[in-house]
């Protein structure tokens, strides 16, 4: 599984990336993996805004379906659009072309509480 070192990772299995005033999102290797082939993405609403932890989406796949739940806390800015026609870019570039969303005016304490790499991996290799 890949893990990079450069993203935060929540216990739920979202990584966060900040790309100047706004974090990236998308689900990690662990989660694309875990749920299969990805079929179907809802993305959240442009304007909305979320607290940490909340429910921003769902993941459908050929086994389960899976929520996407905020790493930290502000107002969706962006959605990958592209995964509406292409839902399988989450397994096949999941750190990519795969990501989800960008949050802004997110706390930049708030990447700190989330895990590092190292961190992420201890969790998902039990």
């Amino acid at each position: 599984m890949k893990t990079p070192q450069e993203l935060r990772y929540s216990r739920d299995h979202e990584w966060a990336l900040a790309v100047g005033d706004t974090v990236r999102v998308g689900i990690t290797d662990f989660a694309q993996d875990a749920l299969g082939d990805v079929v179907f993405v809802d993305l959240p609403k442009v304007g909305t805004t979320v607290n940490a932890g909340d429910v921003i989406g769902e993941v459908e796949s050929t086994k389960s379906v899976s929520e996407i739940y905020a790493p930290v806390a502000g107002t969706v800015t962006v959605v990958n659009e592209s995964l509406r026609a292409a839902p399988e870019k989450l397994n096949s570039d999941p750190y990519g072309d795969g990501w989800l969303c960008e949050i802004g005016g997110a706390d930049g304490a708030a990447m700190e509480t989330l895990l590092d790499a190292d961190a992420y991996r201890a969790l998902t290799s039990n």
